[in-house]
């Protein structure tokens, strides 16, 4: 086995339990290899530090998938699936679709797998990942053993790895759209033409959390894509949900969704530009008890930080001023760019200079089966940050 040994002081981020070795780091590879291999990393003195999957021709030149001398095999990712498996249905028992593995959160970097009732959708963002879909897909076969298997590696960031971007069947035939439970609820998922995997399942937890804020309320759900947010909060007693999406066919489905839950009569969803909608309700002094921001990723990169900061700061803004004395205001990101500090301050920000005065009810971030770990930050990307507005 090869062996990569880094320079000097650049181990670190690894003794830290962080899996990314980029390529700058590396002093010399010692040994033949091919891209995907599994190799050793070690230290500048020769300690060993890990093993995992190298490609030369990544930024992230190797992917620590072990900090311990075993062999990386198909029983090894059965293993470490069987183990992620494990941790989901003790933190959420009663759950019927989930994300099964979240990348570096359990410990298989560049690994996605999503559980839609009796459809699971998978993705392997880097070449050694991709290279071990056959150990992967028997996995997963044994552990859920689902009707249809849906590869959605239609994502520009395997570009980046030196492989193609495709989708398709890896076992059956996926049903064009079909139902999910959440939280008591019936949501339509399409996993084939549907953003990301199908469905943003991270915010479950947080969808349910919104109960105490809703009853009775005339809600807001600014950027709603399908409307989960808008059906939790019709189904937690909201006498009025307004659902904003720029997305035509994203608010035809959350008509849909009202409807298969018989809440329709209390729903309704405009498409159009948020950032201009939450504006002009601003101007007609349009008034609403709760206001839920769960806009899409502004910082999808550290050069774009600056812009998304004007654009959170301008929502929140323009939220705040619908809001009487008391409102709430429930605002998210889920950029990890935008780390929590910043997201905090540029709501802050936002408060001074609508004249408002904010107490912070809960912090609040991805539901638990999308693990964080202490060691690697970009785990943590979702935040969810509910004020009281005065």
């Amino acid at each position: 086995m090869a062996r990569a040994i880094l320079r000097r002081g650049k181990d670190r981020r690894l003794k830290d339990g962080h899996p990314w070795v980029y390529a700058g780091e590396i002093e010399r590879v010692e040994g033949g290899f091919n891209p995907g291999d599994i190799v050793d990393v070690v230290n500048s003195a020769g300690f060993f530090l890990g093993r995992g999957y190298i490609n030369p021709f990544s930024q992230i030149a190797i992917r620590v998938l072990t900090w311990r001398d075993e062999a990386i095999d198909e029983g090894f990712f059965h293993r470490r699936i069987a183990r992620a498996l494990d941790y989901r249905r003790r933190v959420m028992p009663e759950a019927t679709s989930f994300r099964v593995v979240f990348g570096e959160g359990d410990f298989l970097p560049a690994l996605i797998v999503d559980k839609y009732e009796d459809h699971v959708v998978l993705q392997t963002l880097a070449l050694g990942m991709d290279q071990r879909k056959d150990w992967i897909l028997a996995a997963i076969q044994e552990l859920l053993k689902p009707r249809v298997i849906y590869e959605r590696n239609d994502v520009a960031v395997r570009e980046l790895e030196g492989l193609p971007v495709q989708k398709g069947p890896l076992l059956g035939v996926p049903d064009g759209e079909f139902l999910i439970r959440e939280n008591g609820l019936a949501f339509h998922v399409d996993v084939v033409e549907g953003q990301k995997t199908g469905y943003f399942l991270d915010q479950k937890e947080n969808r349910r959390a919104i109960a105490p804020f809703v009853d009775g309320a005339r809600v807001l759900d600014a950027f709603c894509n399908t409307g989960t947010f808008s059906i939790h909060a019709a189904h937690y007693g909201a006498k009025e949900v307004t659902g904003l999406d720029i997305s035509e066919p994203a608010v035809r489905t959350a008509y849909r969704n009202a409807a298969v839950n018989g809440l329709g009569e209390r729903c309704r969803f405009e498409v159009g530009n948020a950032f201009d909608l939450l504006r002009k309700y601003a101007d007609e002094k349009v008034a609403f008890d709760t206001v839920i921001l769960d806009p899409p990723a502004f910082a999808k990169n550290r050069q774009a930080l600056a812009g998304a900061v004007r654009g959170y700061k301008e929502i929140n803004l323009r939220a705040m001023k619908l809001l009487p004395p008391g409102g709430v205001l429930i605002t998210c990101s889920c950029s990890h760019h935008m780390t929590e500090d910043l997201f905090v301050d540029t709501v802050l920000m936002a408060a001074r200079d609508a004249k408002k005065e904010l107490r912070r009810v809960a912090l609040r971030t991805q539901a638990a089966d999308h693990p964080i770990l202490l060691g690697v930050k970009e785990t943590y990307y979702l935040k969810c940050l509910v004020l009281q507005v005065f």
